[in-house]
């Protein structure tokens, strides 16, 4: 048996696109001498191995090739060229349900599924309790999925897909359909896995995730491999190239990766406190923000530095970072006040400060000045993701509360965790379990 359960030699995938229908018609009956067509390779010469036994992830921006390469690895797709090995029987969680007949029972599209995976009816008898005990949808086993309620669905798919005793699991985003409780047993079953020394293969956009599970990471970027290494080194390359890094700050990591080569032949703009550099350029501005005031101060930057200095809105649990706004003063202000919250995706406020309640006073602000606050702080929250909102308000002579400029929900901000409590925020306990003679 080879030591490898996966091995992709230099697969590309091109789709060729159209600009006409008529032009996809000639091409198809051989009736035009010039191609109509414009060449479009969603990967191109890629290749990496899964050992046995390995957990290895796949990350990358949205049209990195992802999903493109698991589905060439399942033969979904057929490469436009290269081999890909397998040794093992594969369960795939892509396309959730994708095999199902709607008017078949749910325990008719058991055996439907289980059968399209390469299973006799037998070896689905001895899985079928845990299927339905997994997928915890009570009686309506029996009814046409069609009347299934979307989660209902969900939970079905999953349970077949991963009740089956598969040598090697290629997962799509998958690990977080239904409720939270459903979640729980999705990642229980996946540590299951894990322990048994299944050869896992993992694409996600939760980086919490890909640092808790994956010995290994890859990174692709436009259908190619950028890098391959550790887990944190390559969410710290990853982080870069959603904030449009330079080359060079990028090596500068991944140089013991050995991938200094490929890092070469990206390009992005400078990420740092550079003076004229703007530093919200790097980030994506929630176009639905509620920004008001009365721009007696205004926001004219902000950004949020991790502890590598690097402009990103994905923090590392546990990391120091810092949230920076920059304040022009369109008339003189006496004593502003600098602020941030986070909030949860659901609106709710989380947690925030000020620079009145930190202390920190400026006496007044005169007309053409400018001030930059910083708030410098370990990020405790739990893995997920929050908004976050700043502003520049201050109270009259009238003792009033006046709200000068406030960008409420600017930015969105991801915590990559690989452990989480209860709540939204970790209290960091120092635990001991002792045994008691």
């Amino acid at each position: 048996m080879s030591d490898y359960a996966i091995r992709v030699k230099d697969v590309s995938k091109m789709y060729k696109l159209y600009n006409r229908n008529r032009d996809r018609v000639m091409d198809a009956f051989g009736l035009s001498k010039e191609p109509r067509y414009r060449e479009h390779y969603a990967l191109n010469e890629l290749s990496f191995d899964v050992e046995r036994g390995e957990t290895v992830g796949i990350i990358g921006t949205n049209g990195a090739g992802k999903s493109t390469i698991l589905k060439i690895i399942t033969g979904v797709l057929n490469p436009t060229s290269g081999d890909v090995e397998i040794d093992g029987r594969i369960s795939a969680l892509l396309e959730l349900g994708a095999g199902f007949n709607q008017e078949y029972t749910g325990i008719e599209n058991v055996y439907l599924n289980g059968t399209m995976m390469g299973y006799t009816r037998e070896e689905i008898d001895q899985k079928m309790d845990d299927i339905l005990k997994f997928a915890d949808i009570g009686d309506f086993v029996y009814q046409p999925v069609k009347t299934y309620s979307s989660g209902m669905f969900v939970r079905l798919a999953f349970a077949v897909a991963i009740n089956i005793d598969p040598e090697i699991l290629i997962v799509d985003e998958a690990l977080s359909v239904g409720d939270v409780f459903f979640q729980n047993k999705c990642y229980k079953k996946f540590d299951d896995f894990k322990k048994l020394g299944k050869t896992i293969l993992f694409v996600s956009h939760d980086l919490g995730s890909i640092s808790k599970y994956c010995d290994r990471v890859v990174l692709l970027d436009h259908g190619k491999k950028l890098a391959e290494g550790s887990p944190k080194d390559m969410i710290n390359i990853y982080k870069k190239l959603m904030t449009g890094t330079a080359v060079e700050d990028a090596l500068a990591i991944s140089k013991e990766n050995d991938i200094n080569e490929k890092l070469r032949e990206t390009s992005g703009s400078t990420v740092g406190l550079t003076d004229g550099d703007l530093w919200r350029s790097h980030f994506v501005i929630n176009p639905n923000l509620n920004e008001y005031g009365s721009k007696k101060a205004e926001i004219i930057d902000f950004a949020i530095v991790d502890s590598d200095g690097l402009l990103t809105n994905s923090i590392i649990k546990g990391d120091l970072f810092t949230i920076k706004s920059k304040v022009h003063f369109n008339e003189d202000i006496k004593n502003p006040i600098f602020t941030f919250t986070f909030k949860s995706i659901k609106g709710v406020d989380i947690t925030g400060t000020n620079t009145m309640f930190e202390k920190k006073y400026v006496e007044i602000a005169k007309s053409g000045e400018e001030y930059v606050a910083s708030f410098t702080q370990e990020m405790n929250l739990q893995g997920g993701e929050y908004l976050l909102s700043i502003s520049c308000t201050g109270y009259n002579d009238a003792g009033e509360l006046v709200a000068y400029h406030r960008l409420y929900d600017v930015l969105n901000v991801t915590v990559i965790s690989d452990k989480n409590t209860v709540g939204f925020y970790d209290m960091n306990s120092d635990t001991k379990v002792e045994k008691v003679k």
